[in-house]
């Protein structure tokens, strides 16, 4: 991850962001989505991470968790999802998307030919319930926001329905601030 004033906290929640190259829609493809969920449920399941919250639009996605050491996690996620996610279009043979990947890279990255991931994750400490609570619905409203749906419940890539005791997709560790 890239130089940055932002840092991450130990064990503290926190919101981060990870977005597409060029805000390239790449997570309209379902099969794309599920590279991003499989990653973060391994990361869960061998306790590396903490999911609080998420959501995951077609470009970009958000992220309430916690880790001992998140900044690492996340580093290994980007890197994880990246390589997977190259290798998925390469065996797709989906040419224009690795041909805006490759074009979108930036000119520091000599040791790829491609760039999923913008630098950085701008992490924000989550010190307070209050902020806690803020940034989870911020997350859960975002599809709102982008005029897809009426009703956060009606978006499958999110922790929204987790939050109603329903089954969601990742594995949700709710918090109690």
């Amino acid at each position: 991850m890239g130089r940055s004033r932002y840092r991450f906290l130990d064990k503290q929640p926190h919101f981060l962001s990870c977005t597409v190259v060029n805000w390239l829609p790449l997570f309209s493809n379902p099969e794309l989505v599920q590279i991003l969920l499989d990653s973060l449920t391994f990361l869960h399941t061998h306790h590396r991470i903490a999911i609080h919250g998420y959501v995951i639009m077609e470009n970009h996605l958000h992220l309430i968790a916690s880790s001992s050491n998140l900044s690492k996690e996340i580093g290994t996620f980007k890197s994880f999802t990246a390589r997977s996610i190259v290798d998925w279009l390469k065996a797709n043979n989906r040419r224009h998307w690795l041909s805006q990947l490759a074009f979108y890279k930036q000119l520091h990255k000599t040791g790829q030919d491609y760039q999923i991931w913008q630098e950085g994750s701008h992490p924000q400490a989550l010190l307070t319930a209050e902020i806690f609570q803020q940034k989870l619905e911020y997350v859960h409203q975002n599809p709102i926001r982008r005029g897809y749906i009426d009703d956060p419940a009606h978006w499958r890539y999110s922790s929204y329905r987790d939050y109603l005791d329903q089954q969601g997709l990742l594995p949700i560790v709710q918090l109690e601030i």
